[in-house]
């Protein structure tokens, strides 16, 4: 994902996606960077803005923070939404709605601010660095509009230096005698804003002022805030909590045509009043029966035991009992729709819903081919024995290690002194007879996009050294190359293939090997998908130690997938280490790295990575990065 060519940090995506989750108590809502900070409630959506994209670092979080914390903390619970929705009114019909939205936004920004620095005094130093911020850039701005004779540009940046100043009264001698005049004017209802505890105020002091000065300017020029709220519907709670958390209005208002009806009983139900009239409570099971469903009896002409929701509705039907008379099991209920909201990220993460798999298998290789494999396996010869001597020592010590300070086994003739100072004295050892196979197995995941056109021979070597040495060692392992077909790629399905030329089963087999020189360079690569489709076949093997590696040679790039390719495939990284798998990336150039390629990695894969900066050294690399594994499966 780029912004004017500038990564993602994928690491911090995540934790601002953890933190709106956390304080937002609304799992399913997703955060995002977009312009200007705020909630949307269609796509269930909270953002943090842009704005701080090019700040020092410690700006730049405390930027982010305070947006989500605002809208999370503040928005979510703290803004009215009937009193929000007559002030979109207001703006709607104002010759300045730029001005009134941003002077809106502002002072109620400043509401919610205030409110979260009470009731979390941690967050008061991170405030702080936010209006640092901020007034700086106002300063600037006010400046650049009155040079440029924009008046309620000018005007609203005095505003916002006025209600953010630490000092009785702030002096602004470059702006215009008319501002000036003007400010001076709606000082005292600015400062009524910080008496206001709700949106309702707000919103009278952001009227009054905007009729006060709307006959006199013309609309801002510039954008600096937009609403907190995104959404055009009407609201039908009070807070944007209970908003995000409501079932779906009762989307039909028929009723079930019944046939007449000898008896009746003509009495009130005083249960079904008290629950009628919860308007004071939160939004429970049964107020979504009543707004939900077809208005009927539910018992028609037969008889079964009652349910919860009997009287309600009959499309949805309730927890407590299943249906023996009637089979309403292709009716949805409550709890279904819980699990088609959680299941809309899919399986393979939200941007791979329509990503499919399709196992290519490798055909029997050529003459050619396997003539070419023992050249490339002399080749490396060097670096395979290298590595698999150093390996052989390491279990060769670890099978013959003695362990001592036990409390029984062999009597050490070194340590008798323990016999008279210990009450308990650990003085004996033990000699093991480990066996020498490491419980281990691998899989190479090799992109095989256009772009690895110009490196695909020496990833190929690569990937002979890896298949040759764990081999060698009784490692079983799978060597995949991956890509997507970005031809056939559409809004219905992204077909995606994995050239499996080593399988694990057959891994270890002596004849195995000259398969991996039909890798080829292909299309797209969809990293993240390759990584979930590969992690979730190693978590099928019941090795100890499961490491996947993946060779790339620069960002993911597929159908729908270039803005959030980082960060799905840093999710499908930190999803399979979760599940206790090693994942480890090696970028591949055979040019110099740039800082941002280097910053790509890191963003993907945390520490966890390695660059490999001209191909001819990749052997001698991956050499190193699996030694550096197996003496660590070892140990």
């Amino acid at each position: 994902m780029k912004f004017d060519k500038t990564i993602v940090d994928a690491k911090l995506f995540t934790e601002l996606q953890d933190l709106a989750s956390v304080l937002s108590k609304v799992p399913d809502l997703e955060f995002d960077y977009q312009f200007g900070h705020y909630i949307n409630l269609k796509d269930r959506k909270i953002s943090a803005s842009h704005f701080w994209d090019y700040y020092e670092e410690n700006e730049r979080l405390s930027g982010y923070k305070t947006d989500v914390w605002l809208r999370a903390l503040g928005t979510m619970t703290q803004t009215n939404l009937k009193d929000f929705k007559d002030m979109q009114i207001f703006i709607d019909e104002t010759p300045i709605p730029n001005f009134a939205s941003e002077l809106f936004t502002l002072l109620e920004d400043l509401r919610l601010e205030e409110y979260i620095r009470n009731k979390r005094r941690g967050t008061i130093q991170t405030f702080r660095t936010r209006s640092r911020a901020y007034r700086r850039y106002f300063n600037t701005q006010l400046q650049t509009n009155v040079t440029r004779n924009y008046p309620t540009d000018e005007l609203f940046c005095m505003i916002y230096l006025t209600l953010t100043s630490d000092q009785p009264f702030e002096s602004f001698p470059n702006a215009n005698e008319r501002q000036h005049e003007t400010l001076e004017k709606i000082r005292p209802l600015l400062f009524e804003s910080f008496e206001a505890t709700s949106t309702r105020d707000i919103a009278t002091i952001t009227m009054k002022i905007v009729s006060m000065i709307q006959e006199n300017y013309e609309d801002a020029v510039n954008k600096y805030f937009v609403l907190p709220i995104k959404h055009e519907a009407s609201y039908q709670n009070d807070l944007l909590f209970d908003e995000l958390m409501r079932t779906d209005e009762l989307s039909n208002d028929d009723a079930e045509e019944l046939e007449d009806q000898d008896e009746t009983i003509d009495e009130k139900f005083s249960t079904w009043h008290r629950e009628n009239e919860n308007s004071d409570r939160q939004q429970s099971f049964l107020r979504y029966e009543l707004e939900q469903g077809t208005k009927t009896n539910i018992l028609g002409d037969g008889t079964r035991e009652t349910e919860d929701g009997d009287q309600a509705m009959a499309s949805v039907q309730g927890f407590s009992a299943e249906s023996q008379e009637y089979d309403y099991s292709d009716l949805e209920n409550l709890d279904e729709k819980k699990q088609q909201k959680a299941g809309e990220t899919g399986r393979y993460g939200k941007d791979n819903l329509k990503a499919t798999k399709h196992d290519v298998d490798p055909s029997s290789p050529s003459l050619q081919d396997q003539q070419l494999y023992k050249d490339i396996v002399r080749d490396v010869q060097f670096e395979k024995l290298k590595l698999k001597r150093t390996i052989d020592q390491a279990l060769e010590h670890k099978q013959n290690a003695a362990r001592d300070h036990l409390i029984s086994g062999r009597l050490s003739k070194k340590q008798l002194l323990p016999l008279i100072l210990d009450e308990e004295p650990r003085v004996f050892y033990k000699k093991d007879h480990e066996s020498k196979d490491i419980d281990a197995v691998f899989t190479l995941l090799i992109d095989c996009s256009a772009s690895m056109m110009n490196k695909m021979n020496e990833t190929k070597k690569a990937a002979v050294l890896f298949h040759e040495v764990l081999k060698d060692l009784n490692i079983p392992h799978a060597v995949i190359g991956f890509w997507e077909d970005g031809f056939e790629s559409d809004e219905q399905e992204q077909p995606n293939y994995f050239h499996r030329v080593i399988q694990t089963e057959h891994s270890l087999d002596p004849k195995t090997g000259p398969e991996i020189l039909q890798l080829e360079p292909q299309e797209d690569n969809r990293d993240g998908y390759s990584i979930r489709i590969a992690a979730e076949e190693l978590m099928q093997h019941q090795a100890e130690h499961q490491i996947l590696l993946v060779f790339s040679d620069g960002e993911p790039s597929a159908y729908n997938y270039s803005e959030n390719g980082i960060i799905d495939t840093h999710d499908a990284v930190l999803n399979a280490r979760k599940r206790g798998l090693d994942v480890i990336g090696v970028f591949l150039s055979d040019e110099s790295i740039s800082e941002q390629e280097a910053l790509l990695m890191k963003n993907i894969y945390g520490r966890e990575h390695l660059l490999v900066q001209g191909l001819e050294e990749l052997p001698d690399a991956l050499a190193f990065l699996l030694r550096k594994i197996l003496i660590s499966a070892i140990h």
